[in-house]
């Protein structure tokens, strides 16, 4: 599956979260470590899901860039 990830630029580091997964969400002191720890989170997030019996929520976010003057 592929989620869409938000990231954003905090004061020190950078955090990341994913609409489709409520409360799953990661922090990272860069860029790439924050996508690492999203991905990892997203993984873990799921696997629990799955023990706990819950459904999955299917990737339904969609991500588009709007260019404004």
């Amino acid at each position: 599956m592929k989620y869409a990830i938000v990231i954003e630029k905090a004061e020190a580091n950078f955090s990341a979260y994913v609409p489709d997964l409520p409360g799953c969400v990661a922090t990272g002191a860069t860029l790439e470590e924050v996508e690492q720890q999203i991905r990892e989170a997203i993984e873990f997030h799921i696997d629990g899901m799955r023990e706990d019996g819950e459904p999955i929520p299917p990737p339904n976010s969609h991500v588009e860039y709007v260019e404004v003057a």
